[in-house]
């Protein structure tokens, strides 16, 4: 038997240069921590922090000094969605998949993921209390959370597009819903059904909100118009063309009913991301696909009322004028009524340096408004509004740029001992320390396609999209020659292996060879390094790829004629073509033994050679899209290749086998960067993000890599198969909340695994009292099951609850659904029996409905469910009652216990807190006063 070959496993060991996402808002967040790990309340105590998507993990700034204080590692997928609690203790993360985690601040530990949506979440928002979760997503469908119980309540269906945004009426069980079909619904929680939906935008609705006290509701869309409407408490008359049951139905027997009365017009041509209130209720913040904010004056009742009595005192003072000079005032109107311009206007704009991709606002203890920009280059500006002055003005008062680049990374590579790397992209070459991935150098370059340090590394070299090559100095910062090197796009640069110099390809068809060598600074003593350029040769195609053999005895050139011409280094004779690939050789590398060159292609190919006779060893068609980058690692012949599907893989060359893939890019990977040493791996995206694979001990095998790929299919296969038709479900806007996941199987797996040792176990102790009855002596107690006593050698009644306890809430209900109907009555005695004994009252009347309501047909057709039926009655309404008894006394007690303090002048915390932040305003507000 031959042993399968074992490898060393990469896996990810860091991921840097992401400051926030594209898919993903950012918001503001008045927390900290302390050394033990506890929430600090009051201003004194709270820094100002900006939460932010950075692809799959959420990070917490500290918007004054830019400094990253913690971060929530999530799982694979993306980060689309945050919202935040009023209280800010819970923060609420839409994925990309479609889950929902609820990550608990005080101790930035994620609580519960909840699983219900089958595409990116698109939509999420707490009602005031932060005891019900709202969340939409572009499977079209929304879904209301239970954040106590942890658990789905219910889902509603009725959008046809994905679900843009979501809010809360308050003091009202309405739920208000927008999408890209252009409609806005609004729900009644109660009923679960759509009462009303508004049908006058002609383009997707993208976001919501409620301002002023009137509660006026505003809907932005695609167009320059922001639709308000009018939000009434008490139903309006049923109109005229309501002539059906349905339509009168719909105007009376709900709670508000909304009207359009006018519209605000925005500077912005572009479509409206985002609709944003402050926490005084009086700007409006409208963001759209530009680089400007529009803020909008959101007037109180008093400042409307004034606005229109001015207005009227100006109509009538104009048809006095007019009456004056003698003309026609026929048609002047001076009878002024209020419009939504007197509600709402233009206040400030705000520009920025880039395109703003959300924003959220914040008034600190001091009365400043705050602004966060999330913008598109990568980076976040938090900007100071002066809303007392006339205009509005604005000031920058702190950015977070350092720890990202602005564009895509195009070139990456290590130092000559690993211990630092750097970064190149349009705007900046960055210098990063390996073990601290902290940034310690940032340079002004040009828009850089490929880099490389300089042999001593202290300096570097940077090849330009305009055709130069510019040297830095990485001690002093500053760069030191800019040489026109070439008349198009330096695409590529190779350091020679004798570190004397370097060669450069270009687009303008030539090839050119520089040497470093040193040169006398005028103005100081020291000695600088400098390039000259040695010889050139000429190619008869725009050159792609270079790469020298570490013997310096081959130069190959790939060209844009799909082919790879192969020179020897001294003497630039031609040695070798290499043909064969259908498009364009994008990137190459030789093996540390000169024997082996690797290429990719835009073909998706990857082709190994041999450099003796330049024969094709093997081709491999290795990713789903173009491949941008190939190096292998020194002293072997594996290799990684990068490609525009997202993914990194790694091969074997002599087995010419795939090794592994490694994900967790977002975005094309544009370049790679292998450690002198083999043991690191360095990857850049077009997500902004640098991530650092790490070499482990753990041995890696390719057929358990092939198998557990297999078994993820499968089981995705399984999850994704059609919905079944639940028998006791009817169709409607309300359905079930949650999703059947791999977890949800695995659990009714483990609860009918565990119904069947009961059952058992059960057989068996009768069958020992039974026995014993008549052999008292002779007989032996059962051993009972090992997973009974696993759990502590408990009863089997218990056991199996133990079991059910461990399905998580939100799960439970699928995996209820799973249960055949032969377990499904074993299961209902089995509760029956809980609730006789007071075990998990909630947990079992809570299953209990659920499979009353499924499986109803069948219960009440099966004969010896009859009895199970109506003990389960009697059951449960005795101990919900002294669960509801028990509630009430305590809540007597606490109303007991909070009048007796009262009158002994004992405050509680939350009061005191408020008491001592009014007695500061005023303090504030008199010293400045005296100013």
């Amino acid at each position: 038997m031959v042993l399968p070959k074992a490898y060393l496993r990469y896996v990810p060991a860091q991921t840097v240069g992401v400051i926030t996402s594209l898919r993903c808002n950012s918001l503001f967040c008045k927390f900290s921590q302390d050394g033990a790990g506890q929430a600090k309340r009051g201003f004194r105590s709270k820094r100002l922090l900006a939460i932010t998507g950075a692809l799959e993990n959420i990070i917490l700034w500290e918007c004054k000094s830019g400094e990253k204080v913690a971060t929530l590692e999530g799982g694979k997928h993306e980060v689309t969605k945050l919202a935040l609690s009023h209280n800010e203790k819970l923060l609420a993360a839409g994925y990309a998949d479609g889950s929902i985690k609820l990550w608990d601040l005080t101790t930035l530990s994620c609580r519960v993921t909840l699983s219900g949506h089958k595409s990116a979440v698109t939509a999420l928002r707490f009602n005031d209390s932060a005891t019900i979760l709202a969340s939409g997503s572009q499977d079209t469908d929304i879904i209301v959370w239970d954040v106590v119980d942890e658990s789905g309540l219910y889902r509603l269906k009725g959008h046809k597009g994905p679900v843009t945004d979501v809010l809360f009426y308050p003091d009202k069980n309405v739920l208000i819903s927008s999408s890209n079909d252009s409609y806005v619904k609004l729900w009644d929680m109660t009923t679960k059904h759509c009462f009303q939906t508004l049908t006058d935008h002609r383009s997707e609705v993208t976001s919501l909100a409620l301002v002023g006290e009137s509660l006026r509701l505003v809907t932005g869309s695609a167009d320059r118009e922001l639709r308000v409407w009018s939000v009434t408490d008490t139903p309006a008359e049923p109109a005229a063309s309501a002539t059906s049951a349905r339509d009168i139905e719909d105007t009376y027997h709900y709670q508000v009913h909304c009207e359009l009365v006018g519209s605000v017009q925005r500077q912005s041509k572009e479509r409206v991301l985002m609709l944003k209130l402050d926490d005084t209720g009086s700007l409006l913040g409208c963001l759209g696909s530009d680089a400007f904010l529009e803020l909008f004056k959101v007037r109180t009742e008093e400042e409307i009322d004034a606005h229109v009595k001015r207005r009227a005192k100006r109509a009538r003072k104009a048809l006095k004028d007019k009456e004056e000079k003698g003309k026609d005032v026929a048609g002047v109107v001076t009878d002024v009524e209020r419009n939504v311009d007197d509600e709402m206007s233009p206040a400030y704009t705000l520009h920025v340096n880039a395109k703003i991709r959300s924003i959220d606002f914040t008034r600190l203890a001091s009365g400043a408004q705050r602004v966060l920009c999330s913008l598109n280059d990568n980076s976040i500006d938090v900007y100071e509004l002066d809303t007392t002055s006339k205009p509005m003005s604005s000031e920058l008062s702190s950015s977070i740029l350092a720890p990202g680049h602005r564009t895509d990374i195009r070139a990456v590579d290590f130092n000559s001992d690993g211990s630092c790397y750097m970064t190149a992209s349009s705007e900046a070459l960055k210098i990063w320390n390996t073990g601290s991935q902290q940034c310690t150098r940032t340079l002004e370059c040009d828009y850089a396609m490929s880099g490389f340090f300089v042999p001593g590394n202290n300096h570097a070299v940077i090849g330009s999209k305009n055709g130069l090559i510019q040297v830095f100095n990485l001690a002093s910062g500053v760069l030191l020659e800019s040489v026109a090197a070439h008349d198009d796009t330096v695409s590529c640069l190779c350091v020679a292996p004798d570190k004397r110099g370097f060669v450069s390809g270009s687009a303008d068809k030539k090839v050119k060879f520089w040497e470093f060598e040193l040169v006398q600074d005028e103005e100081s003593a020291r000695k600088d390094l400098s390039i000259t350029h040695v010889k050139t040769l000429e190619m008869s195609d725009n050159v792609l790829g270079i790469k020298y053999s570490p013997d310096q005895r081959l130069l190959a050139v790939a060209l844009l004629d799909f082919t790879v011409k192969v020179f020897f280094a001294d003497s630039l004779k031609y040695f070798l073509s290499l043909y064969g690939h259908k498009l364009p050789v994008l990137t190459m590398d030789i093996s540390s033994d000169s024997t082996l060159l690797a290429t990719g292609s835009a073909d998706k190919n990857c082709k190994l050679w041999g450099l003796d006779f330049g024969d094709c060893h093997k081709s491999l068609f290795a990713h789903d899209d173009s491949i941008v980058c190939v190096k292998f690692v020194p002293k072997t012949h594996y290799f990684f290749t990068a490609s525009k599907d997202k993914t990194i893989k790694y091969w074997d060359g002599d087995k010419f086998e795939h090794i592994s893939t490694l994900e967790g890019h977002h975005g094309e990977v544009w370049c790679l960067a292998v450690a002198p040493r083999g043991n690191l791996l360095l990857s850049a995206s077009h997500d902004r993000s640098i991530r650092l694979w790490k070499k482990t001990n753990e041995p890696l095998y390719p057929f358990e890599e092939r198998e557990q790929d297999r078994e993820a299919a499968d089981e995705e296969a399984m999850v994704g198969q059609a919905a079944k038709e639940i028998p006791g479900e009817t169709e409607g806007e309300a359905e079930l909340a949650g999703k059947q996941t791999i977890d949800t199987i695995k659990g009714a797996e483990r609860l009918m695994e565990a119904i069947d040792i009961a059952r058992e176990e059960r057989v068996k102790l009768e069958a020992y009292a039974a026995q014993k009855g008549k052999k008292s002596d002779e007989v032996t107690h059962p051993d009972p099951h090992p997973m009974i006593i696993a759990y502590g050698n408990v009863t089997p009644e218990r056991f199996v609850l133990d079991v059910f306890r461990k399905v998580r809430s939100h799960e439970a209900e699928e995996a209820l659904l799973l249960l055949p109907f032969s377990y499904v009555t074993q299961f209902l005695k089995l509760m029956d029996y809980w609730l006789k004994n007071g075990w998990e009252i909630e947990l079992s009347c809570r299953s209990v409905f659920f499979l009353m309501r499924i499986h109803h047909n069948q219960i009440v057709s099966t004969q010896d469910m009859l009895a199970v039926v109506d003990s389960l009655k009697t059951n449960t309404h005795r101990r919900l009652k002294e669960l509801r008894d028990s509630v009430g006394f305590n809540l007597a007690g606490l109303n007991v216990m909070h009048r007796e303090l009262e009158s002994r002048s004992v405050h509680l915390f939350a009061d005191v807190e408020e008491k001592r932040e009014a007695s500061r305003k005023r303090r504030r507000a008199a010293i400045r006063t005296l100013r």
